[in-house]
């Protein structure tokens, strides 16, 4: 039986060479060239570095075939290993040592068998994935004519909007109620982030959009004043002037990224909305997250309804919160203003990313696909995921400048001056500014985040 097994060893390394051993020399001939013929075409199929395999990560027709390529093979190969134990087991031996050898040979192929079958799996959610969320995403402010040998058609920073939308059963629409432009240079990956009040008024749409000229003071009109926020026009614009963009699967997004350009002055290309809807299940996902907490945060409640919290997120440092706590700790506004909550979603973002590592992706990929399907929707093209991969990769190695546009001497969201605020963008995206005094509403987003509780 030792012999037998140890033949069965090599025919799962070499398909076919067991059926020769056992004298089936034509049937062990043609099975070593259909595994040799395999492995060739693996070796020139699958990706050979990183972005290869980025590329290959977000191409749903690779991954579906692959998919279905490795379910056949696993069966095949599966086939041959149980051929060739029937042919060479011993005849004259006890039942018990046939039982042996046939639990150690299935022991062999559901070693190989499950991480195959779970490979398959990743594969098919992934594809899943991307097809939900990167096609059918057409946008009418996004870049056109954008390839993928260059990405950022020449430019050296490329803008992208982060909203969190907080959409539910119990309000009408969705409300982007944190926005956050993220600028970052495409040659190092230094990125700055501007954070803009959700209740800023009058914000002004870039001149030649067809929204200048139907709001031509600016995002104002009659009626609630709430209905003129920043925070209103992804609603409301779609539903005043539906398609005045032009075609596209997100009208409020295409609106808010004009607003965002006009308010700034830098043009914004893509958005990414965060529902937190599904914010608690990505992070459950990735097993939590770890974030300071400076003073306490309300848990439920409603400040203007005058309804208590139901409980705080304590201060202390290095609090893992499980995804519930995390959407509090980002969405909480009882006894707390806008911009201590705009904070925390910026070290929230922060936290996120430190924690969504390839192991903890890995370990929980199905569930985080699945969140991210309910979680996301972006205007980014699929053909530019590898890219914008290989520019995440590049951001991480720096630290992260943030400009909060906040209530001061220099700032008034209910009467903001845009050329205050184009200026103090312009200053923070300057090179070589170093040793140049920074615009008041500068900081660093570690600083903000880090343990210095409240007195």
């Amino acid at each position: 039986m030792g012999g037998a097994l140890g033949v069965v060893a090599m025919s799962a390394v070499v398909p076919g060479s067991g059926f020769w051993w056992a004298g089936r020399r034509v049937l062990g001939l043609v099975t070593m060239a259909m595994a040799l013929a395999i492995f060739v075409g693996a070796v020139l199929y699958l990706p050979h570095d990183l972005r290869g395999a980025l590329d290959f990560a977000f191409d749903p027709a690779r991954l579906e075939v692959s998919s279905v390529v490795l379910g056949v093979v696993l069966v095949l190969w599966t086939l041959v290993l149980a051929l060739t134990f029937l042919m060479v087991r011993p005849v004259r031996v006890h039942r018990w040592v046939t039982g042996v050898g046939g639990v150690v040979v299935a022991a062999l192929i559901l070693a190989v068998a499950v991480p195959a079958a779970v490979a398959s799996r990743y594969a098919t959610v992934q594809a899943g994935f991307v097809k939900h969320v990167f096609e059918n995403n057409q946008s009418a402010t996004a870049p056109e004519h954008v390839e993928t040998a260059d990405p950022w058609a020449g430019r050296d920073r490329v803008n992208v909007l982060l909203l969190g939308g907080d959409g539910g059963p119990y309000r009408e629409g969705v409300r982007t109620d944190s926005m956050i432009l993220v600028s970052v240079d495409t040659h190092t990956g230094r990125a700055v982030s501007f954070s803009l009040p959700r209740n800023m008024m009058n914000v002004p749409f870039p001149e030649n959009s067809p929204l200048r000229q139907v709001f031509p003071n600016g995002f104002t009109g009659a009626g609630d004043p709430a209905a003129w926020m920043l925070n209103a026009v992804y609603r409301e614009v779609p539903i005043l002037y539906p398609h005045i963009l032009g075609a596209s699967t997100n009208e409020g997004a295409d609106a808010i990224k004009q607003a965002f350009e006009g308010a700034t002055g830098l043009p914004v290309d893509y958005y990414v909305l965060i529902n937190f809807q599904g914010f608690q299940q990505m992070v459950n996902a990735i097993g939590g997250v770890t974030v300071n907490i400076n003073e306490p945060v309300a848990v439920n409640g409603d400040t203007d309804a005058g309804i208590p919290p139901t409980r705080y997120l304590q201060p202390g440092p290095d609090q893992h919160l499980d995804g519930f706590d995390a959407l509090w700790f980002s969405r909480g506004r009882y006894g707390a203003d806008d911009y201590q909550r705009m904070d925390r979603q910026r070290c929230m973002i922060q936290a996120i990313a430190e924690r969504a590592n390839p192991l903890n992706l890995l370990r929980n990929y199905q569930a985080v696909a699945k969140a991210g399907q309910e979680l996301v929707r972006t205007d980014i093209p699929r053909a530019l995921l590898p890219a914008f991969v290989d520019l995440g990769l590049k951001v991480k190695e720096h630290r992260l400048k943030s400009v909060v546009f906040r209530l001061d001497d220099s700032f008034n969201p209910g009467d903001p001056d845009f050329a205050y605020v184009h200026e103090t963008v312009a200053k923070a995206l300057a090179p070589h500014r170093r040793h140049a005094h920074r615009p008041p509403a500068e900081q660093d987003s570690l600083d903000a985040c880090a343990y210095h509780p409240a007195a």
